[in-house]
């Protein structure tokens, strides 16, 4: 890793936001245009700039516009999987965004409704987004990977208005319908549907056979005459979006982001972490469904005046594994953002970098991992390849943007592989044990950051504050990130995994509890027990483990079944391709499955029987069954 100039400026910014976080974040919000400036910068029970009132939207096109910078790229966006490639200037974008805009409104929608967005990445998903956020109405987006069951759940919590989505998305070479989950999810929720409007793509048109189904580009030109709806005055407070998380249970937990932290929090990440200013491009290679793409796709690059990259492909197999390396150089991306998992996909593809070398980074300046651990072979490997600074980075669905990073754009370039960097402006961690001690350097134990969260951060859960103060209730005066990890004694902080029954697969949290639920609803299956396994590639993936009843099926049809049911009601996002089916699984003689001794069996990791094991002979039992003795 090269080092920077030092850590001088990076240490006078973190004190000032330690110490002053008031003046610093109010300083902050000057990058932002305001319909009414905040004078309360903080208010315990009020939130971040809590008096407040602007626009989203106005924030990400119309004054980019007003400020004669409307030619200016805004949005570009790269399908290797269709071979489109289209960009649209700021004027363009904001043209689009108020058709969609129009289309809602004379659907009914206003401020404060919600509206359910399933599409993929496509130009019309950030034209709905950028209209609701210019209606002051919420949405909801919901990853396309996501079974029907899933989509009812958020559906029945939001309550939307409507619902947008498209006839298909494409993963990989494979186009995956839409229509048939959405009239799944809508007949399985309880919360009754106004109207879906679909867009139809190029491929796999879909039918519009339910009194409520509306078809995209007829709406758009029945609304043609319609006026550009005004940008709402909403305030800071008010709710941009929700977007759905996995919990410890299987309900989905529906983070709420508002709108005046969010866009305060985003300018200046993207300034002084990323290095992304007035006319740059930034390419973050996520989707819009997650936290990433709703950051760092959508709203981040607009808000800073840079351009945004919208890329719908995979890192392998669209067509090769250059084409990574393609987008960058074609669409000039200045700083670049990925999960581990595509690089790991991408060496195990051309393991000697060849796509690399004969393609070059061009513009590129930086590259950023996030979304998972990057475990050091990882970083070590694209770095000799790119010769680019690789930063590991570390932030969660509530946080909305990084909490430990090495601030590129601020001279802070100390990285030590293993370890997300320090602490970013803003944030303060502490490493405590379950009692709410602080621990030693080195030691591990709980992450937790220091309350209150700054801008940007979850201040709430959609219709459930109770879910949102347990957060805080294990270590009052903190946020439990969930989490384990340690601060080294030279400050770097590391993210070890997870305290809770949350694994991470491919960048998407996803809850090992709730697989278990729909494995043991079979009627062959007695017990199960589900655990996160390391993976070369998508870092961890799970792993069942079931026992049977009585005069059951044999082990490979029950082994099918668990994995044809958790994909049908989670989708293929879940990844659960090996399921062992054992006697009996390990158990405290209270009763306790023991998993963690069972991640270390399939890790393949020593292990040492807890003294209060039930039977210590059916460790070593499935621990031949995993290795296949």
């Amino acid at each position: 890793m090269t080092v920077g100039r030092g850590n001088l400026e990076y240490s006078d910014i973190y004190r000032r936001a330690s110490e002053d976080p008031v003046g610093f974040w109010a300083e902050a919000a000057r990058a932002i245009d305001w319909f009414v400036k905040p004078r309360l910068v903080y208010d315990e029970q009020k939130g971040w700039f809590s008096d407040g009132i602007l626009n989203t939207c106005h924030n990400c096109l119309d004054r980019h516009v007003d400020a004669g910078r409307g030619d200016a790229v805004a949005l570009t966006y790269d399908s290797p999987v269709t071979g489109a490639l289209r960009s649209f200037t700021y004027s363009q974008l904001l043209y689009e965004t108020g058709r969609v805009a129009a289309m809602l409104a004379a659907l009914g929608v206003t401020k404060g409704d919600r509206v359910v967005i399933f599409m993929p990445m496509i130009p019309e998903t950030a034209f709905a987004m950028l209209a609701c956020a210019r209606l002051g109405a919420i949405h909801s987006v919901v990853f396309g990977g996501f079974a029907a069951p899933e989509l009812a759940k958020r559906i029945d919590d939001a309550k939307p208005k409507l619902i947008l989505t498209a006839s298909c998305g494409i993963e990989g070479t494979r186009a995956i319908a839409y229509k048939p989950l959405v009239d799944e999810a809508v007949a399985l929720s309880l919360q009754g549907i106004q109207h879906v409007v679909l867009l139809q793509r190029d491929r796999l048109a879909a039918d519009l056979d339910h009194a409520h189904d509306i078809d995209w580009q007829e709406l758009r030109s029945r609304t043609a005459g319609e006026p550009q709806p005004a940008c709402a005055p909403v305030g800071a407070t008010d709710p941009l979006y929700i977007l759905y998380t996995s919990g410890t249970t299987g309900t989905p937990k529906g983070v709420v982001r508002e709108n005046g932290g969010n866009a305060v929090a985003l300018s200046w990440s993207l300034a002084n972490v990323y290095g992304i200013g007035p006319g740059d491009a930034f390419w973050a290679a996520s989707d819009v469904g997650w936290v990433v793409g709703h950051s760092y796709i959508v709203y981040g690059p607009l808000l800073v005046g840079g351009t945004a990259i919208l890329f719908e492909g995979k890192p392998v197999g669209t067509p090769d594994a250059g084409t990574f390396w393609r987008t960058i150089v074609r669409n000039k991306a200045k700083a670049f953002f990925t999960a581990p998992t595509a690089i790991r996909a991408i060496r195990k593809e051309d393991p000697e970098a060849k796509f690399l070398k004969d393609i070059g980074t061009g513009d590129c300046r930086v590259i950023f991992l996030g979304g998972e651990r990057a475990d050091p072979a990882t970083i070590a490997w694209l770095e000799r390849a790119s010769g680019l600074p690789v930063i590991d980075h570390w932030w969660q669905t509530e946080l909305g943007w990084p909490a430990i990073a090495s601030c590129f754009a601020i001279g802070d370039l100390r990285c030590k592989p293993g370890s997300a960097g320090h602490a970013v402006p803003g944030y303060e961690f502490a490493i405590l044990d379950d009692y709410g001690s602080p621990v030693d350097d080195g030691e591990n134990g709980n992450v937790v950051i220091r309350a209150p969260l700054p801008p940007g951060a979850f201040r709430t859960l959609w219709n459930n504050p109770a879910g949102f103060a347990k957060n805080f209730a294990s270590f009052p005066g903190f946020y439990e990130t969930g989490d384990s990890g340690y601060r080294d004694d030279a400050g770097f902080l590391h993210i070890m995994g997870r305290t809770d029954d949350v694994i991470n697969v491919a960048g998407h949290r996803l809850s090992t509890g709730q697989m278990e639920e729909i494995v043991a609803r079979l009627p062959d299956v007695a017990e199960c027990a589900l655990v996160g396994a390391k993976d070369p590639v998508k870092g961890m993936v799970p792993v069942a483990f079931v026992t049977t009843r009585r005069g059951s099926a044999d082990d490979g049809i029950i082994s099918k079944l668990a994995i044809d049911a958790v994909r049908a009601e989670l989708g293929a996002v879940a990844a659960l391709k090996t399921v062992y089916v054992v006697d009996q699984l390990p158990k405290t003689r209270s009763g306790k499955i023991l998993r963690n001794l069972l991640r270390r069996i399939v890790d393949q990791e020593p292990f040492t029987l807890p003294p209060t094991i039930d039977d210590a002979d059916i460790p070593q039992a499935i621990a031949l069954r995993v290795n296949g003795a």
